[in-house]
């Protein structure tokens, strides 16, 4: 039976860290002959998912809203998570940190590991604003990235998380019913898989390790 509460924030500091590896990204647009900046805008970041983004970002009930004064803007989520028995651990290997402060010791078994997967959606008016985007992502995944993540600052565990680049595709939306219509907006989606892990509890030991 599962018994006890604990809660170490894992699953939390790896949407943290995916997140955060796309909230300094800029957007700068030139003149005709592309040699003078005349706009730059740090592009928004939200935690959302796809669905519920575009539909605050398109409705307008005053009919007074110009999608184009509301782009570009990025959302993300984590869609699933997923074991990976490709990377398991030998259950009964413990890990062990002295805690100095309190004279004692922590002890933890090993992470289960799991893939989680993300979705970042880039909106934008036109190409040129999506491809923009886009030079600043694709070339630092090869096709993966990796960040270190503080999982369990007590037992001083971090990890090394790659974030591997699985696809990029577009989808165009537009004012009128078919093709035919203005282009209302451009979707860009990229979906991602973080090499993570999720911990059990730790304890606390007063007495001497055994």
């Amino acid at each position: 039976m599962i018994t006890n509460h604990f809660y170490n924030r894992t699953i939390r500091k790896i949407v943290v860290a995916f997140g955060t590896l796309f909230n300094e990204i800029n957007l700068i647009r030139y003149n005709k002959a592309g040699n003078v900046e005349y706009e730059r805008i740090k592009v928004p970041l939200v935690y959302a998912s796809k669905e519920k983004f575009l539909t605050r970002t398109t409705s307008d009930p005053t009919l007074t809203k110009s999608i184009a004064t509301t782009l570009p803007r990025m959302s993300f989520e984590m869609t699933g998570l997923e074991y990976d028995s490709s990377r398991k651990q030998t259950s009964l290997t413990k890990n062990f940190a002295y805690n100095t402060t309190t004279d004692s010791y922590n002890s933890q078994y090993a992470p289960i590991p799991y893939n989680f997967d993300f979705t970042l959606s880039i909106y934008v008016r036109n190409q040129e604003d999506g491809t923009q985007i886009l030079e600043q992502i694709l070339p630092f995944f090869t096709p993966d990235y990796s960040v270190v993540v503080d999982f369990i600052p007590e037992m001083g565990l971090k990890h090394t998380v790659p974030i591997i680049l699985n696809s990029v595709a577009s989808t165009i939306e537009y004012e009128g019913a078919s093709s035919e219509g203005t282009t209302r907006l451009i979707v860009w989606d990229l979906t991602f898989s973080a090499k993570g892990y999720v911990w059990p509890r730790s304890e606390e030991h007063t007495s001497e390790l055994q």
